[in-house]
């Protein structure tokens, strides 16, 4: 049950109500996490802008994004984000045995090499402190451009956003991941300590 209850199109100014028809058009249905931003019109105005720009973004391979961003939902344990997040990787071609062995990817052999560097890199961006090391963002560097490196950096800060905010807002799935494989939620206290 969410904290905040969402705000309904009736009643809001012109901006809102597009905003929630755009997500309808794109998903199928309104976004319960954009229904409660929606409480604050400029913060909604610029989350949709970053969300959408991060989005139609395209430097980076879509299913090696997802997967970053699901690990960093997974640390956090945002339901929401998890099971969003679980449809737009099976939607981008993600195989469903890479999603089952998301949480032990050190020992399974479905990931490659940049898989890995990218998942050690979003672990290490969610932990708090970010512990980044330079020797990590050297051999990212050597897979990735600039572009690529701001691209693949912003999705994994943008997951942490989405997953933390919905997370404190108590957002749980919306079924969007239903008949799907669904990565589960793991602590991130429990994973990142045994690194």
């Amino acid at each position: 049950m969410p904290r905040l209850q969402p705000a309904e199109p009736h009643g809001l100014d012109l901006f809102r109500r597009l905003t929630f028809r755009s997500a309808k058009r794109m998903y199928g249905r309104p976004m319960e996490p954009t229904r409660v931003v929606a409480h604050h019109r400029k913060l909604l105005f610029g989350y949709g802008m970053v969300a959408i720009s991060a989005d139609r973004s395209s430097a980076v391979d879509r299913e090696l994004k997802y997967l970053a961003m699901l690990r960093t939902a997974q640390l956090t344990g945002c339901e929401w984000c998890l099971d969003f997040g679980s449809y737009l990787a099976h939607r981008s071609g993600c195989p469903e045995a890479k999603l089952r062995e998301l949480a032990t990817w050190r020992d399974s052999a479905q990931f490659d090499r940049l898989e890995r560097l990218v998942l050690e890199y979003a672990e290490a961006m969610t932990r708090t402190p970010v512990e980044v090391t330079d020797q990590l963002f050297a051999q990212l560097r050597e897979h990735f451009d600039e572009r690529q490196m701001v691209e693949l950096t912003m999705a994994i800060a943008l997951e942490n956003l989405y997953s933390r905010s919905n997370w404190a807002f108590g957002l749980e799935g919306e079924g969007f991941s239903e008949g799907m494989y669904c990565v589960r939620p793991q602590a991130a206290t429990q994973t990142l300590e045994a690194v």
